[in-house]
């Protein structure tokens, strides 16, 4: 027993991974297991808090993405104060209940999954506790937006539908679930997946990448690690602004094919659903309808989203570093 107490010593002194050893010598899932579970608690706030602010605005975009009618800020206005006037406040938040059990887990992952891709990125590139290179960057937050959306797909459909139909048809998430099941089958709840697939690529890589890389100037430039919650708002919003702008076209496409069962159209493919768009409404006004609203809504909701996570994991940092303090 001594001798091995002895040696022990000995090799700690003489090597130079004592972090690694210390690691290896806490209890399974200790702080690894807290910084994920801080990521997703804090994660599913930034995004229930961010969504909901916008609610009104996202319900008007959908509606006008998935008609054909043409885009202006003041019909958009005209669908905001008719729906006041015929339903209520409340109306403006229809489907927002689907929308929490969507984004809620879909941030939650898409956060989580973030700072996850980061450390695993960072350690193959030889950046551990440093900020990651441009293109690393960018692959991290493209494979943080794939695992949400691969993992949380149906309730995108769900929130859709009814964000689109009134409140007769469906009458909460469960039966849209179980309507389109019986009715269109469930293939039908990843009808426009490939879409989404393949337009969130730019867009949470690009949101990531511009977070990232502007606190990294403004750390470089201004020597605060920390910026202030009006930076990280700002950040957040030129974040929000560039990824969304990227990738809306596709955006379109998978609002058209995911409510088609609905609007009587038939939508077989993302080709397809292009040249169908292109050719009633035109390139512009068809595949960039709502953009203008999108830019007002986006940059606020990814603003608030990525400050909300921020704010949130320092404060909970501090917790529990308050509680270890007090052991």
């Amino acid at each position: 027993m001594g001798n091995g107490v002895k040696e022990g010593r000995v090799g700690l002194k003489q090597s130079n991974v004592e972090p690694i050893v210390a690691a290896r010598l806490l209890p399974e899932g200790g702080p690894e297991k807290k910084n994920v579970l801080n990521s997703l608690m804090s994660g599913a706030l930034a995004g229930a808090v961010a969504k909901t602010a916008v609610a009104p605005l996202d319900r008007t975009k959908i509606m006008f993405q998935v008609s054909s009618k043409r885009f202006s800020a003041k019909e958009a206005y005209r669908f905001i104060y008719r729906s006041y006037l015929h339903d209520g406040i409340w109306s403006l938040w229809r489907g927002n209940s689907a929308t929490m059990v969507r984004v809620i887990p879909y941030a939650a992952i898409q956060f989580c999954a973030h700072e996850e891709y980061k450390h695993l990125l960072g350690s193959y590139y030889g950046f551990h506790g440093k900020a990651l290179p441009p293109f690393p960057r960018f692959i991290a937050g493209s494979l943080a937006g794939m695992t949400a959306t691969m993992l949380t797909y149906p309730l995108d459909m769900v929130r859709a539908r009814m964000a689109v139909t009134p409140k007769e048809m469906y009458s909460n998430i469960i039966h849209v679930f179980i309507r389109i099941s019986q009715e269109e089958g469930l293939k039908t709840l990843y009808r426009g997946f490939t879409p989404t697939i393949i337009g969130v690529i730019p867009y949470a890589g690009l949101s990531f990448f511009t977070y990232e890389s502007l606190k990294k100037l403004h750390a470089d430039h201004s020597g605060r690690l920390q910026p202030y919650p009006v930076e990280r708002l700002l950040f957040g919003a030129c974040a929000g602004l560039i990824g969304q702008s990227a990738s809306y076209p596709l955006d379109v496409v998978r609002r058209r094919m995911q409510t088609a069962g609905v609007t009587g159209h038939t939508y077989s493919s993302i080709l397809l659903t292009m040249q169908e768009i292109i050719r009633e409404e035109g390139l512009v006004r068809g595949l960039y309808k709502g953009l203008s609203m999108n830019w007002v809504k986006g940059p606020i909701a990814v603003g608030i989203s990525f400050m909300t996570f921020d704010l949130t994991q320092i404060l909970l940092r501090k917790l529990q570093h308050r509680m270890d303090v007090q052991r």
